[in-house]
């Protein structure tokens, strides 16, 4: 199996909140006022954004990007790929810090 690198992930996530956005805007020509009702506070809870004490997580992440979707300009695949980076590089710092029995204070 091929690794994926976090362009490549980001691209990814792009495509998959871009079907969601289809399927969004077809229950949306359904039933009119879905996303402002119903959709919208739920993807608020969903990407965490309201809970401002809170770092951004890397399960925040796809959420957040359909909301990026459901905007004008739409995401940033290459933006997105840096906070990729950024979130992985802090999650495996706190885990080695975490794990690190040797800087157990007794």
């Amino acid at each position: 199996m091929t690794n994926l690198n976090t362009q490549q992930l980001a691209e990814l996530l792009v495509g998959i909140a871009r079907a969601q956005q289809a399927i969004i805007e077809a229950v949306e020509s359904s039933k009119t006022g879905f996303k402002s009702t119903h959709l919208s506070p739920a993807l608020m809870n969903a990407a965490r954004v309201r809970d401002t004490q809170r770092a951004l997580h890397l399960a925040d992440l796809p959420a957040r990007i359909l909301i990026q979707c459901m905007g004008r300009n739409g995401p940033n695949a290459a933006q997105i790929a840096k906070d990729i980076d950024e979130l992985i590089a802090r999650e495996s710092k706190a885990v080695d810090n975490t794990l690190d029995m040797t800087k157990l204070n007794l």
